[in-house]
């Protein structure tokens, strides 16, 4: 049975150091109050899977909560790099990063073949491509019914998957709509889900083509308005563009990025008092 409880104590008792973690969101919907408050609770040693890991990964790797990641691509969109991660994997600060690096296609079939608790994905791809030289996980197999060649990679199966949504009802529905990414997928593929939600509701409404989890794979619902903060959710607000262009000079410099993180997040109760202290320091600035 899902619970309804808050994001302190779904990630006190479902995250635990060393767990393979999924964020996963893309565009929008992207799980950003949850990755503070696995900063805060400080855990370490995460194996990080992420599709398109971008300002959230950032903080959760500068913060040292890392020392794995899986991904297809990385970066903050529309910016540049991600300069606490190229730290981690060039300088070993503040502890060394191990990458195994796939195609987009790749992690979305490794997301469906842990759904559907295969061992490996299948797919045609990775001709005339280096990557299975340096990521020894990307292989190749004989198809036994044409003989053609495909690549395999394992199957992506998140001790637990992360995600935000726009809506809950109450006895832990979750409906999301708008673009989407592999939310599904990799909730469907992880043993243990938290969804932050914008509001939980009595009906969920679902708009046509939405999607929509079942409670039965969804082990907590916290109710965590303005969650997917800088990122945007469809039919609530928009992305803050200022943010993402601020955070190449956050990130760039150790002690600044250091200095941040205390203040936003350590030192913050939840990410309601982080975006309040946020709107404070910007306050300050003008």
């Amino acid at each position: 049975m899902t619970e309804i409880t808050s994001l302190r104590e779904a990630v006190a008792h479902l995250v635990k150091d060393g767990d393979c973690v999924a964020l996963e969101g893309f565009t929008h919907l992207i799980p950003s109050a949850a990755g503070h408050e696995i900063i805060r609770q400080a855990r370490k040693d995460l194996y990080l899977v992420r599709m398109t890991p971008d300002l959230i990964y950032d903080q959760l790797i500068g913060s040292g909560c890392a020392s794995r990641l899986r991904f297809s691509w990385g970066g903050n969109p529309g910016v540049g790099s991600l300069h606490r991660l190229r730290d981690a994997v060039e300088r070993q600060w503040p502890q060394p990063l191990a990458l195994e690096e796939h195609g987009h296609a790749d992690m979305a079939n490794a997301y469906v073949a842990g759904a559907a608790n295969l061992p490996f994905s299948v797919l045609r791809g990775y001709q005339g491509s280096d990557l299975p030289t340096y990521n020894h996980n990307i292989r190749f197999m004989r198809c036994p019914f044409t003989d053609e060649e495909l690549a395999v990679s394992p199957a992506i199966r998140p001790d637990v998957t992360v995600i935000h949504a726009q809506k809950a009802d109450r006895r832990g529905n979750v409906l999301l709509w708008g673009i989407l990414g592999v939310q599904k997928e990799a909730a469907m593929a992880a043993k243990r889900v938290i969804v932050t939600v914008e509001e939980i509701v009595d009906k969920l409404d679902a708009p046509p083509n939405a999607c929509i989890l079942p409670s039965a794979v969804v082990t907590a619902v916290c109710h965590e308005p303005g969650g997917a903060f800088p990122s945007y959710a469809h039919g609530y607000y928009v992305r803050d563009n200022r943010f993402y262009i601020a955070w190449d000079d956050i990130a760039r410099d150790r002690d600044v990025f250091t200095a941040w993180v205390q203040r936003h997040i350590r030192d913050t109760a939840d990410f309601q008092e982080f975006r309040q202290v946020l709107a404070q320091s910007k306050g300050a600035q003008a």
